[in-house]
């Protein structure tokens, strides 16, 4: 799915882009844009694309993406009705209250936030519904408190650690600002040899821990189980071959490091609601 350039069209010369979309339908194609966003999907169901990772949404999805985040939220074909889909977007740059802003030392902790928003933060738990709430709230807001909430927001997001990673599909140069040397090389022996049959003794050795001690570290990073990330990183070699191949897709689940057909299309589903078949027609 190749992803294109969007510009946001802002009001007046507000930092902060707050919109309201009730629409019968999401269809906005996948796209692109130099602001982050934050994104409240209030109605609605179906898959959302974010970087190289797909998978289904429904009422309550929050996600914060970072800047140039190719995205997009394809809703249900079922749905019906003029306001079946209704979300809240909020839009703004980097350094939306000034470049010299964002590098005091009391922002930290959101400039890691924004790195990590390169790959996608999918925002769950209690910390959801407070940010939730905070974002139909302003709605009736001034502009200079809507600045202030955002802050706020992003604050409250950065600290919390109810949130998971969506794409770690994302670029070395992003993984040498977000995490440690021993995360960068972990990363990169997965990245190396995911079409192999990776033993847990193996990738603890190349991190030098145990493998019990590997599975609590990888796991405080990632959010996720070793086994879950490899099968991510696999299904989305099998997608970007699926776009952009016409190999069967019986070739695609071994080189993509899958071992059995029959998984492979259970995994695929279950991570991205339907077929490989279906998903290079939708691709396409």
């Amino acid at each position: 799915m190749k992803a294109i350039y969007e510009q946001i069209s802002g009001h007046g010369d507000y930092a902060i882009q707050y919109r309201h979309f009730s629409l019968p339908r999401f269809t906005v194609p996948y796209h692109f844009h130099p602001e982050l966003e934050l994104t409240l999907i209030e109605r609605s169901q179906g898959k959302r694309f974010v970087g190289q990772h797909v998978a289904n949404f429904a009422e309550g999805d929050l996600v914060l993406l970072g800047a140039y985040v190719p995205h997009c939220w394809l809703g249900a074909e079922e749905e019906e009705g003029s306001d079946a889909a209704q979300s809240i977007v909020i839009q703004f740059s980097e350094d939306f209250a000034g470049p010299a802003f964002l590098q005091l030392s009391e922002m930290a902790v959101i400039r890691q936030l924004f790195q990590k928003a390169q790959a996608g933060i999918l925002i769950k738990g209690k910390t959801r519904d407070w940010v939730a709430e905070k974002m139909r709230t302003m709605a009736k807001l001034s502009a200079f408190q809507r600045l202030l909430q955002v802050l706020e927001v992003l604050q409250g997001i950065a600290v919390s650690e109810e949130f998971e990673l969506l794409d770690l599909y994302f670029s070395q140069q992003m993984l040498s600002t977000l995490e440690s040397e021993r995360f960068r090389k972990v990363y990169a022996y997965l990245i190396e040899h995911f079409k192999e049959d990776i033993a847990l003794e193996t990738i603890a050795a190349v991190a030098n821990l145990t493998p019990t001690a590997f599975c609590r570290y990888f796991k405080k990073i990632t959010r996720k189980t070793f086994v879950a990330v490899m099968t991510e990183i696999r299904l989305n070699h099998a997608c970007q071959l699926l776009r952009t191949t016409d190999k069967v897709v019986a070739a695609i689940c071994f080189e993509s490091g899958f071992g059995n057909v029959s998984y492979f299309h259970k995994a695929f589903k279950a991570a991205t609601g339907q077929s490989p078949l279906s998903y290079r027609k939708l691709g396409r």
